[in-house]
């Protein structure tokens, strides 16, 4: 009888605990996804570094089916969804077959979100794509004056100009250089590009090396292989190996929101941010036309924000600065990019905020 008795309490054990894990799988749950303040990699290659806002979010859950899929710029600050696993991709464009100038940049993470509970998830965002440039000896145009080259992957190829000066992108994977003289193909060499790379190859035919003789140098620069190189989003775009984020020092060098908060007391700095709302009161923020107050706004980190804790605060002072950024008379603000200089306090209407705004920039 007691062997019994301690068989059905165990059992009774065992289901509580199966119970309890089951539990956390059923229900609902919230997710967030942000973009990390930390740096993002990227490749010397490009200049042109996309804004977040307009990065591709994509987020399924374990089935395959599509939870949301559009601009994060437009996405919700915060997702309700039943308990399970999703899966998150962001990515700067689309990108599936080869392309001159065309950098991607994202990120892929898988989640688990439990029922009550609130995951946030921050996107790493890194080079996803990889690239090759040609540098065309003059000799190789005189040894081979009816040749074409390309470059080519599984996936297409694109036809490289003796003058060409741009950088072929591909996704990760072998990539071959192909020789067309007069007709005939012949392939030169095939590289392995890995994620993030940027291979210079040098292609050169000295003095009598004609298509008769074959003679084709090709060489690896090995000094301009580029990859891990940084980038802070809305930060320090000089690449710096000790970037952390933005300092507020200029515009391209702007606070984001979440920076601002944690820079409390800075004078006459710049903060980025998208126009979310107005008619700023201690309690609530409007994030809705019509707007009445013409002497405030709300920025927050994406345009979709309708959380007055995930914002900051804007005062508009008589002047340039109110006539052009109040959403009275500017309806069409909300849910652009603004830049602005000025002095970030603890507390305006209850939450940290900007004053004293001495200059701004539109985008």
């Amino acid at each position: 009888m007691r062997k019994v008795l301690l068989l059905v309490i165990t059992l009774m054990m065992m289901f509580q605990s199966c119970s309890r894990k089951w539990g956390e799988m059923d229900g609902e749950g919230t997710l967030s996804v942000y973009f990390s303040e930390s740096s993002y990699a990227q490749t010397k290659a490009s200049a042109d570094i996309p804004d977040t806002g307009a990065f591709l979010l994509k987020i399924t859950d374990s089935a395959g089916k599509v939870i949301y899929d559009g601009r994060y710029g437009d996405s919700p600050e915060k997702l309700i969804v039943k308990a399970g696993t999703y899966n998150i991709s962001v990515r700067s464009t689309k990108f599936s077959k080869p392309a001159f100038s065309a950098p991607v940049f994202g990120d892929d993470q898988c989640v688990v979100v439990n029922a009550g509970s609130a995951k946030n998830i921050y996107m790493v965002c890194e080079q996803m794509n990889s690239g090759m440039k040609l540098k065309v000896a003059s000799n190789f145009l005189t040894s081979y004056p009816d040749g074409v080259l390309y470059l080519k992957s599984s996936e297409g190829k694109l036809m490289y100009g003796y003058s060409e000066k741009r950088i072929a992108y591909f996704n990760p994977g072998k990539v071959s250089l192909v020789l067309n003289d007069s007709g005939k193909e012949k392939t030169l060499c095939t590289k392995t590009l890995a994620q993030k790379q940027i291979l210079v190859l040098s292609v050169s035919a000295p003095a009598g090396s004609s298509s008769s003789s074959g003679k084709i140098y090709l060489d690896v620069d090995t000094a301009r292989v580029w990859t891990d190189d940084k980038y802070v989003i809305g930060g320090d775009n000089s690449g710096g190996s000790g970037s952390t984020g933005g300092n507020g020092s200029s515009k391209d060098r702007a606070y984001s929101v979440s920076q601002a908060k944690s820079e409390l007391g800075a004078e006459d700095v710049w903060v980025y941010g998208y126009v979310v709302g107005g008619d700023l009161t201690s309690a609530s923020i409007s994030f809705d036309e019509p707007f009445k107050s013409n002497a405030n706004i709300a920025i927050a980190g994406r345009a979709s924000v309708s959380d007055k804790d995930e914002c900051l605060s804007v005062q508009l002072l008589k002047g340039d600065v109110r006539d052009a950024l109040n959403l009275v008379d500017n309806p069409e603000l909300l849910g652009r990019k603004v830049y602005m200089k000025g002095d970030i306090v603890e507390s305006y209407y209850g939450i940290p905020g900007i004053k004293n705004i001495t200059d701004f920039v539109i985008q």
